[in-house]
């Protein structure tokens, strides 16, 4: 079995910090700008800046790519991002949160189909693990089950499972494209396939600084920078190691919100981080009980 090297584990902790930030940060920006603009602008900045670095590196444009290119904006940005959205106006954020992070479910049984990855009882109790830690991290309060609450919660695994089944196709671009490329050409295609939504939400948007250096900073180092170092990473781990950062920049986001806006923490939130953790090191083949002294464990 193909395990992860240490390197690029820890470069996905670091990728998963960043992301983190990006429900922190969506606070600010939704509410006022509203969920459609706020994401379409999100991915405009992101387009933009990609695009000064390919002109920067010489890189081209891979338009005789553009049908897979729209294809990857749908699955891996727009689709998530628009039904995430939907579902944020009635789904309470911690069940929202718990329930994106089952497109590592939905991701690993789609490379398993496409002959990507072979999913194995380890990496399977890994995502088990992964989902009750992030229960435990976002700490799930005491909802009433209404249908406009369930399609919701519907909807926002719909996102899910779109965002999960994207990442062997991402696998297999990489092997046509560049990164850079495709994170170029996918945002491109994002923000056309928004544009709808972000009309719609533009006569009851409140435009201020706030909100759009949230949306700025978002566009820039959570999309743009971010997802190019996602793919990076990508050329070099098995798809279900990539999608592992979705457990972690869960915690994170949590981790930034108690640091940074005094949110309360707990034992149960400690506890969700380390499974967390042991989750994403099984979903990466990398066995933790490696990394002890071989005498730890011996009586004489």
């Amino acid at each position: 079995m193909p395990t992860v090297k240490a390197k690029y584990f820890f470069q996905l902790v670091a990728l998963s910090a960043l992301w983190g930030a990006s429900f922190m940060l969506t606070r600010i920006a939704a509410p006022a700008l509203g969920p459609n603009l706020a994401a379409a602008l999100r991915m405009v900045m992101a387009t933009c800046v990609l695009s000064v670095i390919m002109w920067k590196l010489g890189q081209k444009w891979p338009w005789q790519h553009w049908r897979e290119l729209f294809l990857l904006g749908f699955l891996a940005v727009a689709g998530p991002h628009i039904l995430y959205a939907r579902s944020a106006l009635e789904l309470p954020a911690g069940y929202g949160a718990l329930l994106t992070v089952t497109s590592v479910l939905f991701g690993a049984f789609a490379s398993s189909l496409l002959k990507e990855e072979q999913l194995t009882l380890a990496k399977v109790c890994g995502c088990l693990l992964g989902l009750v830690g992030a229960a435990l991290v976002v700490r799930l309060g005491p909802v009433e089950p209404t249908r406009a609450l369930v399609i919701a919660a519907l909807t926002c695994m719909a996102g899910a499972a779109i965002s999960g089944i994207s990442t062997p196709f991402l696998k297999k671009a990489i092997v046509r494209m560049e990164p850079l490329q495709i994170t170029a050409g996918m945002h491109a295609a994002a923000v056309i396939l928004m544009l709808p939504g972000a009309i719609y939400d533009v006569p009851q948007a409140q435009f201020s600084l706030r909100p759009l250096a949230a949306v700025s900073l978002m566009g820039i180092a959570t999309s743009g920078l971010a997802y190019w170092m996602y793919l990076r990473i990508m050329r070099h781990v098995p798809p279900m190691a990539a999608l592992s950062s979705t457990f972690m920049s869960t915690g994170f986001g949590v981790l930034w919100a108690v640091l940074l806006l005094n949110e309360p923490t707990g034992t149960a939130m400690a506890l969700g981080g380390a499974l967390i953790l042991l989750a994403c090191l099984l979903v990466m083949g990398l066995n933790p009980l490696r990394w002890l002294p071989p005498n730890l464990f011996d009586r004489s």
